[in-house]
């Protein structure tokens, strides 16, 4: 079974960057799919960005533009470099190597607060 450790997360203001990271144990990293979700408060988990096997990715449309997911597989971590942050950006974020329709394993995730 996949071991999550999300980190990165912190206080910032709005049109500011941070960078996210997670790094995965217990799996065969380099051929998994990696997605990063976030949990709004008081809204359900939604999901972000995917980085496949081929570095191929995809974005929620709300932060296409903004962030970028990126792999390192010689250290088993996927990054999510976020900038021009905005409020509702606010969230735990969490990483996982599957969809979160079946993933039932997660991390403890990073907070990210966007305010001034």
């Amino acid at each position: 079974q996949a071991q999550l450790v999300e980190s990165g997360g912190g206080l910032v203001q709005p049109g500011g960057s941070l960078r996210l990271s997670c790094a995965v144990s217990g799996s065969i990293f380099s051929v998994n799919a990696m997605h990063w979700y976030r949990l709004p408060p008081g809204k359900q988990r939604e999901w972000v960005a995917t980085i496949t096997s081929g570095a191929s990715t995809k974005y929620a449309d709300s932060v296409k533009g903004r962030f970028t997911i990126s792999r390192d597989n010689a250290k088993n971590t996927v990054y999510l470099q976020m900038n021009s942050l905005k409020p509702e950006d606010t969230a735990v974020y969490y990483c996982n190597t599957l969809p979160q329709t079946i993933a039932t394993i997660w991390g403890q995730g990073t907070q990210v607060t966007v305010s001034s």
